[in-house]
């Protein structure tokens, strides 16, 4: 995996749970959070969604988007927006492009068998469209807390 820190981040143009289109262009002049995870309705990836639903006011407070991205279809994300209430976006990189742009479409191994998926992975990108934080296979149960405590440190709200 490539680091990203410092670097311009890679726009895309991707539809979200309602088939709106979104690129990253779209919020220059915005924190944006960019998470990829695997799949929608799995434990992890629904815990780590959970955890950004429910801390999504602090994101708001502190000017930060936060955006999903997994090779989910739209209609997939509709159904796991709607049934654990997700407050924010979900964008269907259904042909995983974006995910092998950032180098999170990865070989991975489960009970022995080999198959390509996504590495669950999130990148912090300031107003400018720069990534400053990049977290590499992270904990769902913890991540956006962590995120939060960076955005702090890190001043991306001012």
């Amino acid at each position: 995996m490539k680091n990203l820190i410092g670097k311009k981040a890679i726009d895309f143009k991707l539809q979200d749970e309602v088939n709106k289109v979104h690129t990253l262009k779209d919020y220059l002049g915005k924190v944006v959070l960019l998470y990829f995870y695997p799949k929608d309705m799995t434990p992890g990836c629904t815990i780590e969604a959970e955890g950004f639903r429910d801390h999504i006011s602090d994101f708001k407070k502190l000017g930060v988007v936060v955006l999903g991205m997994s090779p989910d279809s739209v209609e997939s994300h509709k159904k796991f927006c709607e049934k654990h209430k997700l407050n924010f976006t979900l964008l269907a990189d259904v042909d995983h492009k974006i995910a092998e742009k950032y180098e999170v479409w990865v070989e991975k191994s489960m009970y022995g068998k080999k198959y390509m998926g996504i590495e669950r992975d999130s990148f912090l990108i300031d107003k400018k469209g720069i990534v400053v934080k990049q977290y590499q296979k992270v904990k769902p149960e913890e991540h956006p807390d962590e995120i939060i405590a960076d955005i702090k440190i890190l001043k991306l709200n001012k």
